[in-house]
C-alpha cells in the first residue's frame, strides 16, 4: 500500500471523526461545489478516501493562494464542505512518519 494514501486515509477519517455534524457550511450537487472549488479558489483535488460504504472524503487545496477544502459527498451525490481554510502547505512523506525503520 502507498505510505501516502495511507497518511491521507488516516488524515481524513480523523478529520471526518472530529467534526461535528454542525460544521458542514454548505451543502449541493458535487458537480456544482466542484466548480466552485476550482473556479473561484483555484482548488485542485489532491487525494480521497472512502468512508465505509456511505461516503467518499476528498482533499482540494491550491498552491497558489493555500487555500483547502474537506469535501464529503454521499452515496445520493449530494456534497457537503465539511472544513475549509487558508496556509494549505504541501510536505513530503519522510518514513519515519510513518513508522519505518529509521
Amino acid at each position: 500500500m502507498n505510505p501516502r494514501i495511507t497518511i491521507t486515509a488516516l488524515m481524513i477519517g480523523s478529520v471526518a471523526a472530529a467534526l461535528p455534524a454542525t460544521a458542514q457550511t454548505a451543502c449541493g450537487p458535487r458537480d456544482q461545489l466542484i466548480a466552485k472549488l476550482e473556479d473561484s479558489y483555484g482548488e485542485n483535488r489532491l487525494g480521497a478516501g472512502l468512508r465505509g460504504n456511505a461516503s467518499v472524503f476528498e482533499i482540494w487545496a491550491s498552491a497558489d493562494s493555500g487555500s483547502w477544502t474537506i469535501l464529503v459527498t454521499g452515496t445520493d451525490g449530494v456534497s457537503c464542505v465539511m472544513a475549509s481554510g487558508e496556509y494549505w502547505q504541501e510536505m513530503p512523506v519522510i518514513a519515519a512518519d510513518i513508522g519505518a525503520p529509521a
